[in-house]
Parts: structure tokens; sequence; C-alpha cells
């Protein structure tokens, strides 16, 4: 079915909610053209800057109500759940070491690596990116080419509201271990976030760089390596500090994509 049909029939089943046969295969669709990568929740706009699809995310909120539980076995693990596990690494080439879980609808390309991690549906995961050990990528989650994902890192999802942006971690991206990227919030390409940074839609962000303090958030720009940090805040109890990222240089050139997370915070002499 074409596109424009596709999210006629979707919008028109999210106002009446009138699950007619038409619309049951429509949302299956949508399903598959997620898990293929040939739809997406958000994508990049042409112009620098992204936009959410937010009747294939209708789609997906649509489809847990008219599937049944079942029960999934896999070796002597069992689940039950609504969903399926994906399928067909070897065909995609992704490579997928136990226990990696990603459920249909979502889509992991080519020359990708799971370690032991999670990736829930409507997450799209492009090509040479690693989701290292105990990862998580939420639903709608957009992580681009050739990511690292750290250890533990934390990727939020988001399904409502439907005009919400999903997380967003851009080309060549290196998110440190124990990092939490939610509610959101865009990572640019190359950044590099040090260990344990956590970013929210309201999380200050502070460039440090210059000879004052330039506040951002919901956004690192392209290349910035990035701290976790604290700031002075008042409250009626008295002045405590509260967490806040900062900004402490741009990624050299000369460094590598595939670099590792100490040598970029070594080159702007924070002790790893």
């Amino acid at each position: 079915m074409e596109k424009l049909a596709l999210q006629t029939l979707i919008e028109a089943a999210w106002e009446t909610r009138d699950m007619v046969p038409e619309t049951i295969t429509a949302i299956a669709e949508v399903m598959e053209g997620l898990d293929k990568g040939e739809l997406r929740c958000a994508e990049p706009d042409g112009n620098g800057g992204w936009k959410v699809n937010d009747w294939v995310k209708k789609a997906v909120v649509l489809n847990f109500p008219i599937q049944n539980m079942e029960t999934i076995e896999v070796g002597p693990f069992e689940f039950h759940d609504k969903m399926p596990l994906k399928k067909g690494y070897a065909e995609a080439g992704v490579r997928v070491v136990p226990h990696a879980i990603a459920r249909y609808g979502a889509y992991i390309a080519p020359d990708t690596i799971l370690m032991p991690s999670y990736v829930n549906l409507g997450a799209y995961v492009d090509s040479g990116t690693m989701v290292d050990t105990w990862a998580t990528v939420g639903s709608c989650a957009q992580i681009g080419k050739d990511v690292h994902l750290s250890g533990g890192v934390g990727i939020g999802g988001v399904l409502e509201p439907l005009q919400a942006s999903p997380v967003i971690i851009e080309d060549g991206a290196f998110i440190g271990s124990r990092c939490i990227v939610v509610e959101g919030v865009r990572v640019g390409t190359e950044a590099v976030l040090g260990a344990g940074v956590v970013l929210t839609s309201s999380t200050q962000i502070i460039d440090v760089t210059g000879p004052e303090p330039v506040e951002l958030k919901g956004y690192v720009p392209a290349r910035s390596v990035v701290i976790p940090g604290t700031r002075p805040k008042e409250f009626p109890a008295g002045t405590y500090s509260v967490p806040c990222a900062l900004i402490i240089g741009k990624r050299k050139a000369s460094t590598d994509r595939k670099t590792s997370l100490n040598q970029a915070l070594r080159e702007h002499d924070v002790a790893v």
C-alpha cells in the first residue's frame, strides 16, 4: 500500500478506533515497514533538523490492543508478550550476542553489533553502530551510523504524546558508560558524552569553552565533548548543587570517529 494511503487509514482509525480489516492490514504494513527500516517514527527533514512522523507512532499505539498475548520460547527461555521478537539477523548482516533482544518493529541495519542489550519497537539503529552490554534503546529512538552506545547506556523511548520527538543520536556519536539520554534530547554528529552524563529535556547543557557560559537545553552540538557537572541553585532551604552537563571542548578533526572515550577526554585534560 502507498505511504499516503497508509497514513490516511491510520489517521482515520486513530479518530474512530474502528478496527475494520483494512485498518488492521494497514497497521500490520506499518509495523513491517518499521521492522525493515522503510518507515521511521522520525527522520531527517533535509534541512539539518528532524521531523516526527506522528502517524507512524499512532499505528504503533493502535497495534497493541489488537494483538494477543502469546508465549515465546527461545531455547530454555520463555517470554509472554504481545509482540514477537525480531528475526532474520543473519540475512540482515547483524551480529547479535546472547542475550541481546530486539522486538519486532525495530530496525537494525547491517554491520550493527548488539551485545547483551535491548532494542524496543519503533527504534531505528543505523549501520556500523555498537549497542554495548546492558545498553537499552527505547521505543522510537533514532540511532545514527557508527554510533557507540557504551555499557549500561539508557536511551529513552517515547510513544505519547504523539508529537513528542524521540531521542536522536546522530552519526558517529560516542555515548559513554552509564549515560542517560531521554525526553527527546538530540545528540549531534560525532559528539562525545563522558561516562555518567544525564540529559533530559530540562538539563542545563553549558558550553564553558568561551569567556562566558552559553546555556543550551535539549541539544548537544556536533563534535562537542561533554562531561557531568553541577551548578548552584537557590532553594527555600538554602543553596544546593544540581546536575548539569558541561561542554568542555570540541572533538578534534584528527581524532578518529572510532576513538575511545578515554582518548577523547584526555585531549581536553580530563582525568579518566
